[in-house]
Order: C-alpha cells, then sequence, then structure tokens
C-alpha cells in the first residue's frame, strides 16, 4: 500500500557543477540544502553525478518518482554535452546504435539505442570553475537522448567512442527542463499529466 501524501510537492532545480544530489554529506561536500530550504519531506529524482550539471527534479511524490526513475518506463532525458574534438559523423552513429559496451557496476553492460545529434553551443552560464581547455585541440556539443540512466553512463558512451565529456548538463527529463533556470535556480512546478 502506498503511502499518502498530504501536500505534493515538485521542483526543478539546476544542479550547479560541483554540488552532491543529497542533503547530507560531509562537513566540505556541496548539497542540494545550500541552494534551497526545501521540505524536508522531499528527495531528489534519480541522481546528477558531482561533475555534472543540469536539471534535477525533487519530490514527496512516490508515484512521480517511480514514473521518471523505473527503468520500464523508459523515460527520456536529454543532455547537452561538450566533449573533447570535433565529433565525427561515424561517432555521433555509434552512439545512436545501441552497440556500445561500457561497464556498470563492474559488469559489462550494452546501453541501448539514443539519439544524438552535433548542436551550437548552449546558451547557458559559463561552468564555475570553467573546462580545462587545450589550445590545440578543439571542443564541440551534441545532444545526446537516452532512456537509461547507469552511472556515468554518458561520460562511458563518449568515451568509448573517443570523444571524452568536458562538460555534461542535463536539459530534460520526460517533458521537464531548465528552461527559464539560471545554474543554481529552483522553480517549483506542477507534472504533467
Amino acid at each position: 500500500m502506498s503511502q499518502k501524501i498530504d501536500t505534493p510537492k515538485y521542483y526543478r532545480l539546476f544542479k550547479p557543477y560541483g554540488y552532491l544530489c543529497q542533503f547530507t554529506g560531509e562537513p566540505d561536500d556541496l548539497l542540494l540544502g545550500d541552494l534551497f530550504d526545501f521540505p524536508s519531506d522531499v528527495y531528489s529524482v534519480g541522481r546528477l553525478d558531482k561533475d555534472s550539471e543540469g536539471l534535477l527534479l525533487l519530490t514527496n511524490d512516490n508515484q512521480f518518482k517511480a514514473r521518471m526513475t523505473d527503468p520500464s518506463f523508459k523515460t527520456e532525458k536529454t543532455y547537452w554535452v561538450q566533449v573533447e574534438g570535433d565529433i565525427t559523423p561515424k561517432a555521433i552513429t555509434e552512439l545512436c546504435s545501441g552497440t556500445i559496451i561500457i561497464t556498470h557496476k563492474g559488469n559489462k553492460h550494452k546501453v541501448s539505442k539514443a539519439k544524438c545529434k552535433k548542436m551550437d553551443p548552449p546558451k547557458v552560464q559559463d561552468r564555475i570553475p570553467p573546462i580545462r581547455s587545450r589550445k590545440a585541440i578543439p571542443t564541440s556539443w551534441i545532444e545526446l537522448k537516452i532512456t537509461e540512466g547507469k552511472n556515468r553512463q554518458v561520460r562511458k558512451m563518449t568515451a568509448a567512442v573517443g570523444f571524452p565529456t568536458l562538460r555534461l548538463i542535463r536539459f530534460s527529463v520526460h517533458e521537464y527542463t531548465i528552461d527559464r533556470l539560471n545554474t543554481g535556480e529552483v522553480l517549483p512546478f506542477l507534472p504533467i499529466n
């Protein structure tokens, strides 16, 4: 039997680089509670690693959380990824193919088919600290859509095709996006039925 919640609460956060997707940690950790005074019954829907930025949904609604994170729902997540090098059409085809093997929890995992295309640099605030750059090596941006969420999956996928990730921003989960959010900002929302 699912627990009934008095008042469902939903938040969109543009998680900055360097923050953990949790409310407790070591004294030097940057945590979600440092960004906003979230109610005590609200938790993140999925995770973004410390080095990643972008959309993080938070709620106290476990049914909503399950719809966004349970693999059986195949919820699409869109990432804007800055990679090292000028990504090739061959690498983009490979990222879409569903043939890339990554290591997850010590086991080999073949990722599902994805959607990928090269894109212009997105209009987002500069990362603090900035990414490392080398004058002799260009960078490029891709939009990558996946329906899985294995630990560091996007980084492992781009590395597997020879274009390591330099900056990773989650733009959307399902139909929820970082639109109208600056880095570190939080907005309440109502879920889309």
